[in-house]
């Protein structure tokens, strides 16, 4: 019980810290008077990969899923253990997605105090959703979904793939920080534009909730009609790798 604790720690500091620079590097790209305004999409593809290498290096504790797609998708890959030696189970299952949500929704609201006058500052409702959440470039619910379900397909088999097949007690961690952020830029720089990559549904639901409940001066509605899109779609494609990768990726050793 103790070593649950801690790695629930360790997942809420880690998702924490992932959100504060991933939806801080779009804060500064898209709100108004910001240093970094117009930076582009290639901008926050990077400053979202960093944000992973952050947010991995300081969850090592926890094997760093900082994502409920991962940790599903390592459950569907046949993992027994999870950091620390916490057996996989539906406790550790629950304490790991809820700290990732927390985590997130700390993120987010820290992401929010930093750039607190340029959210009051910023006219476009739009803009200021886009940072605490993913939305798509052409709404279409379906597609949109299978988008998700790809983007994030790539992510969790090629984590398990760097593992050398079935993965056990991995996570992120496991791998070292740089291979996985540099992932995530691919991701994003290869499959992002439909939807913004949420490939996490702790990422955008957490931020989403905060978005919701801050007081954020004309923040405009949060989207909750294509919330559902960025939670199943990432479940989905974690869950199909995780039990694509048994039969495709050769176990080593």
């Amino acid at each position: 019980m103790d070593n649950l604790g801690t790695v629930f720690l360790a997942e809420l500091v880690g998702t924490a810290m992932l959100v504060l620079l991933g939806c801080g590097v779009v804060a500064n790209v898209a709100l108004i008077r910001n240093k970094g305004q117009g930076g582009g999409f290639l901008m926050v593809n990077i400053g979202w990969g960093i944000a992973v290498f952050a947010g991995v290096t300081v969850s090592y504790a926890s094997g760093a899923h900082l994502n409920p797609a991962v940790t599903l998708g390592l459950v569907a890959n046949g993992a027994s253990e999870f950091g620390m030696g916490v057996p996989v189970g539906i406790l550790s299952v629950v304490a790991y997605i809820g700290a990732q949500l927390i985590g997130a929704f700390l993120g987010a609201v820290a992401c929010w105090l930093a750039y607190k006058q340029h959210f009051d500052a910023e006219p476009e409702a739009a803009n200021k959703l886009g940072v605490f959440s993913t939305g798509p470039a052409i709404r279409s619910y379906g597609w949109n979904l299978v988008t998700e379900i790809i983007g994030t397909f790539v992510l969790v088999f090629v984590v398990i793939g760097f593992g050398g097949g079935r993965q056990g007690d991995g996570g992120l961690a496991a791998l070292g920080a740089l291979p996985v952020a540099l992932l995530v830029i691919g991701i994003g720089a290869s499959l992002g534009g439909p939807t913004g990559y949420a490939i996490n549904p702790a990422r955008d639901l957490g931020p989403r909730i905060a978005h919701a409940v801050l007081p954020i001066r004309g923040k405009g509605a949060s989207d909750w009609a294509y919330s559902w899109v960025p939670v199943v779609g990432p479940v989905v494609g974690g869950v199909i790798a995780g039990f694509a990768a048994i039969p495709l990726l050769p176990i080593l050793g």
